[in-house]
């Protein structure tokens, strides 16, 4: 008997002319808009910030390579797929949004409840860096410690808004790659957190000690932790 990840896999060859995959330009497109507006927000000086751009900008690619140009975890999982809902048609763009088909959701995986929770999060993302970088932007421009606005609440809220949006993608169609990059990166930002906490104790001293003192650095936990 043929192997169901080699008879998939041939079968996606012999239709790769049709529109659920191969749309480079859209892959191109789309990892434009999530990279340029992340380098519009965020200025990397240092060789860390530079990596976590970096990182996040692989992450985005990675994605929609596989989103909208070859299905790569469809492929490596199809075999499973198969075995376990054989009903799926692993050749329509709906067969990617992986937690639809896990979770046993019914209907179109685009107005699906998971579907619209990761358009929640990753808008909500999207507003907190606009508004993070509006407040540490007032912020800088009077020499100040930035305390307004999300600052308020915690230490570093375009560092959320950017785990939000890679939250939000993952919810929406999650690959091998993109889940094994996503605890990188928040490590990542994490260590970048920590470093701008010591650049902006060097400059403010206690000032901004007492500034942040009761604020997490991500999520409002009580206590502050």
């Amino acid at each position: 008997m043929q192997d169901p990840a080699n008879r998939t896999w041939q079968i996606y060859l012999a239709t790769r002319a049709e529109p659920a995959y191969g749309l480079w330009t859209l892959v191109v497109v789309n990892a434009l808009v999530f990279v340029v507006f992340a380098l519009s927000f965020v200025r990397p000086r240092t060789a860390l910030e530079w990596r976590s751009f970096g990182g996040f900008s692989a992450f985005v690619v990675a994605l929609f390579a596989e989103m909208y140009g070859i299905p790569l975890t469809l492929y490596v999982i199809s075999g499973w797929l198969q075995t376990k809902y054989p009903e799926l048609d692993l050749l329509v763009h709906d067969a990617g949004h992986l937690w639809q088909t896990i979770f046993g959701l019914k209907g179109p995986a685009h107005v699906s409840a998971l579907h619209l929770a990761s358009n929640v999060v990753m808008v909500g993302g999207f507003a907190l860096i606009v508004l993070a970088w509006r407040a540490l932007r007032a912020a800088q421009s009077n020499g100040h410690i930035a305390a307004q606005g999300p600052y308020a609440v915690i230490r570093h809220p375009q560092y959320l808004g950017f785990i939000l949006i890679l939250v939000g993608l993952l919810l929406q169609w999650p690959t091998i790659l993109t889940l094994a990059m996503f605890p990188v990166l928040v490590w990542m930002y994490a260590r970048l957190a920590r470093t701008e906490e010591q650049e902006m104790q060097a400059r403010f001293g206690e000032t901004y000690v007492h500034s942040v003192a009761g604020k997490a650095r991500f999520v409002p936990w009580p206590g502050g932790r």
